[in-house]
């Protein structure tokens, strides 16, 4: 990957402009002509937003956008979508026994909502408060209940497989355990236990960072550093590690570069909630400089397998690192990524999500003093949304229900669709893709007015 080292926040405020207002119409079209009775939009076909059964985890997203719309363009008809929405679509996500993806949907939704308001960004009540944090406590403690141990002592938030499998992917989803004990919230288990919930966290992220992110240390054959297993395989019997394997990946042996995007994009955000943990509890992790260090491990070898190992020229990647078609591109890492291309997809929603990761890991260490090192980061980020706010990847045509173009779902399942005359999927949106380009945009525009937002507040 090039970076541009040159950049800056402002140096993309009017691409980012030019990308909202593109937006803002697409979203309120999409919203008018979407029944909560068709379930959930997830990707587009032929350029309209369609459903695709498998686990309902797009819908937060869907609403969220109108949330971020609003914080961006400050559109009465976009906070009414969300609002509304929210508060009738989403109550069955906050009890949602079934899957590892609360951070996506309730945290998108309660969450935007809860922090606009305590920016004076809305008018609302002090119930509409309260009920936005009700919403979010219990959220995080029913993501919680989904929790299986390691024979280290240690556990994990299992995915919708079930209690062997760990995916990388919900790391993103600890802001839900970490907003809930934020707001002073627990789970109460059998015969009264109190459940700490920010531990929970800790302990799943400490489990993804053993077992599913790899650095270079011999632990099998294709050990590079950087890897990410999208999915850890444990005996539930005795607890112990058995595999990687993958859902939507290549091969267990290589990266499946959304969930490396999923990672980076998570500890990066986890480590912003550093500052407001007391000692007292990083003690009972052997201290808080044991385990910050062992979560910029992480983001460490993950950020530069990204800029180093296995994006194009302009920070764009390939939809898995292992995919057999990279064998006859060449050296693409030495040229601009090419969605067109006869071989193998380009995931931008991947690139969408590990910019803002290496952008707040930047920050991070920004604010810890590695100057140098954190302007690599938040360059990468910055150069990789200057390819994503343009051409190829901007969505620009108005019929086009997309707002971030050759995104990725499932390619080994055959879920997106090869355009007339394309050898591989390219041309199409999605959910997470959309919802996580807008994010992107708020950060770089909060910072470029020397602001910051998290998911915890500003």
């Amino acid at each position: 990957m090039q970076i541009h080292t040159a950049l800056e926040p402002q140096h993309l405020t009017s691409q980012i402009d030019t990308f909202v207002a593109m937006a803002v119409p697409k979203v309120i079209a999409l919203h008018k002509r979407w029944k909560r009775e068709q379930g959930s939009p997830v990707i587009t076909v032929d350029g309209e937003y369609t459903a695709r059964t498998w686990t309902d985890w797009t819908l937060g997203f869907f609403i969220g956008q109108a949330l971020l719309l609003y914080d961006l363009t400050g559109d009465a008809q976009l906070l009414s979508l969300g609002r509304e929405r929210t508060y009738e679509w989403m109550p069955s996500h906050i009890s949602h026994t079934g899957v590892h993806d609360h951070g996506f949907n309730n945290v998108s939704t309660y969450g935007n909502l809860r922090r606009l308001i305590l920016e004076g960004r809305l008018d609302a009540e002090a119930r509409e408060l309260d009920m936005c944090e009700l919403a979010l406590k219990i959220s995080g403690a029913v993501q919680a209940m989904r929790y299986q141990k390691t024979n280290s002592g240690k556990g994990y938030i299992y995915s919708f497989n079930g209690p062997h499998s760990l995916f990388a992917d919900t790391i993103r989803s600890m802001r839900s355990l970490v907003l809930s004990h934020h707001l002073g919230h627990h789970l109460v288990g059998e015969a009264e236990v109190h459940i700490d919930l920010l531990r929970r966290a800790f302990e799943h992220a400490l489990t993804t960072a053993e077992f599913n992110v790899y650095y270079g240390e011999g632990r099998d054959t294709f050990d590079v550093a950087g890897r990410v297993a999208h999915e850890s395989i444990f005996n539930t019997n005795d607890g112990q590690y058995r595999c990687p394997s993958t859902q939507q990946g290549y091969s267990p042996f290589t990266t499946w570069t959304r969930g490396a995007s999923w990672v980076i994009l998570g500890f990066a955000e986890l480590l912003e909630y550093f500052p407001h943990i007391s000692d007292e509890v990083f003690a009972e992790f052997d201290g808080r400089q044991q385990i910050e260090a062992v979560f910029k491990r992480v983001l460490q070898v993950t950020s530069d397998y990204y800029i180093d190992g296995y994006t194009c020229a302009d920070g764009i990647p390939f939809w898995d690192t292992g995919a057999p078609g990279l064998a006859s591109i060449g050296d693409y890492r030495a040229s601009k990524s090419n969605p067109y291309n006869t071989y193998e997809p380009v995931d931008s929603s991947a690139a969408a999500i590990t910019a803002q990761g290496l952008i707040r890991y930047g920050n991070y260490l920004n604010k810890t003093g590695d100057d140098f090192v954190a302007q690599r980061y938040i360059t990468a980020g910055l150069t990789v949304a200057q390819t994503l706010f343009a051409e190829p990847y901007l969505s620009s045509k108005p019929q086009h229900e997309g707002l971030l173009l050759h995104s990725v779902y499932h390619h080994p399942r055959g879920f997106d669709r090869i355009p007339s005359g394309q050898t591989v999927p390219c041309d199409e949106s999605s959910l997470w893709g959309d919802y996580h380009a807008l994010e992107l945009a708020l950060l770089i525009k909060r910072m470029a007015a020397n602001q910051y937002v998290t998911f915890f507040g500003q």
